[in-house]
């Protein structure tokens, strides 16, 4: 008898791992640059991306998803550690510049843990193809020594498309070595994903596929008359022709910037459909922060850009499918956060998540329960190479406190003005005040 339950009692052991194992979704994370709510189209832009558009038609779009922060670094951070930036112990509030000495020894820590390294714990291969932008000038920082079993990409905040430099420097990697390439980085990007989800097919192991795209940020060319890089939109031509709509010279090479990258999002839902692995995926595609006018970008109807802690610099499109998990067509309008993935991902992993600044979005996924009220708090850093002063914005429930570069302070209710077009801090100055001050203790609090 004894031994019989023992021998039951392993079987129910083994076939509930099995279970467990069975049901540990495959992650791919799509993260586009410098994308606002008004570049995607079923936000309402119109620029067409029917592929990023198939994935909210078949899952769930998001109406109130808001970044780590409304700079890249920063917001890379948030997104793969789920911790407040303001926790980063080299202070990363603002975009790491891969030609400055003094940034060559800044980056993430080895003890600043990311869901890589968490879901690579729980037997998830891990793969990161495309921009890094957390630290590029030591080996140390490089993402195999963060969680992540393979990397291909580059490290600095952009990248020229078709030389795949930064300038002249080159900045393409297998892992931890340099190789030169030619040809076209969105498109590179995805024909490395698509490889990958190909080798996936035969393999028994879950996987973690984070997809951070330099599109369509603008590219980093080199002048050579001057010596010096350059800011550059590089549009292929073809891509050009499919927006030849748009009059505006600057919007039109970033729109076509931004259907190559839908493009490559079409290739990878075909690709999970063509190994059959698009039932077991969690599929997202997300923004890193807004829009920046300047290079094309657009964050209209709200108010501010990249940069800013206006709701145009935080707010952005996310949209994604769980086939069987999450109800298609689903629309989701509770205040959520990129903080919130690592919390997210680790809990379909069974993988511990360790102390994050985020909440699980699981059951809200799957249609259970919403998101509970919490605070959200965000700080950019001063940049005076890139001429940007530090800025604060605190929300609680749907008032939000800011003060930008200048220390001007503003009070906005979001439920009755989500554009931000009314600045209470003048009627409501107790508001203001307890506001102002739970941001204040809040990053004191945060502050290694």
């Amino acid at each position: 008898m004894n031994r019989s339950f023992a021998s039951l009692s392993a079987a129910l052991l083994f076939l509930s791992t099995v279970t467990v194992s069975a049901e540990r979704p495959n992650i791919v994370l799509i993260f586009s640059d410098d994308q606002g709510v008004n570049d995607v189209g079923c936000y309402g832009s119109e620029i067409p991306t029917p592929n990023i558009d198939r994935i909210a038609q078949e899952g769930l779009k998001f109406n109130n998803w808001y970044s780590a922060s409304s700079i890249c670094t920063p917001s890379r951070y948030g997104l793969l550690t789920g911790r407040n930036p303001i926790r980063s112990q080299d202070q990363l509030l603002s975009a790491l510049m891969f030609l400055a000495d003094e940034h060559k020894q800044r980056g993430l820590r080895s003890h600043e843990t990311t869901v890589a390294a968490q879901l690579a714990k729980a037997g998830y291969q891990t793969a990161l193809l495309g921009k890094w932008h957390l630290g590029h000038g030591d080996a140390k920082f490089l993402p195999v020594h963060h969680g992540f079993e393979l990397f291909r990409g580059h490290t600095g905040g952009c990248i020229d498309y078709f030389t795949m430099t930064y300038g002249r420097t080159n900045d393409w990697y297998h892992n931890t070595k340099i190789v030169p390439h030619n040809g076209y980085a969105t498109e590179l990007i995805t024909d490395e994903a698509v490889s990958y989800l190909r080798r996936q097919k035969k393999s028994d192991r879950p996987f973690f596929l984070y997809l951070p795209y330099n599109a369509p940020h603008f590219g980093k060319g080199w002048n050579p008359s001057k010596n010096e890089t350059v800011n550059i939109m590089q549009a292929q031509a073809s891509d050009l022709k499919r927006v030849s709509f748009i009059e505006d010279k600057i919007r039109r090479e970033f729109a076509a910037m931004a259907v190559s990258l839908d493009d490559g999002v079409g290739r990878i839902l075909a690709t999970l459909e063509e190994t059959e692995l698009a039932e077991d995926t969690l599929l997202i595609f997300l923004t890193d922060h807004g829009g920046d006018p300047v290079y094309g970008g657009s964050n209209t109807p709200l108010r501010g850009n990249k940069a800013t802690l206006f709701e145009g610099g935080l707010k952005v499109p996310c949209v994604m499918r769980w086939p069987g998990k999450i109800r298609a067509g689903s629309v989701s309008d509770d205040v959520v956060c990129s903080l919130d993935l690592c919390a997210t991902f680790c809990e379909l992993a069974g993988a511990d998540s360790g102390s994050t600044d985020g909440t699980s979005l699981v059951s809200h996924l799957q249609g259970r329960s919403n998101v509970p009220p919490r605070d959200l708090l965000w700080q950019t850093g001063s940049h005076a190479e890139l001429n940007r002063g530090q800025w604060t914005a605190f929300r609680r429930g749907p008032l939000k406190y800011l003060q930008d570069s200048n220390g001007t302070e503003y009070l906005f209710d979001l439920k009755a003005d989500p554009n931000e077009a009314k600045d209470l801090s003048q009627s409501r100055p107790q508001q203001l005040k307890q506001l102002r001050d739970a941001a204040r203790k809040r990053i004191e609090e945060l502050r290694p």
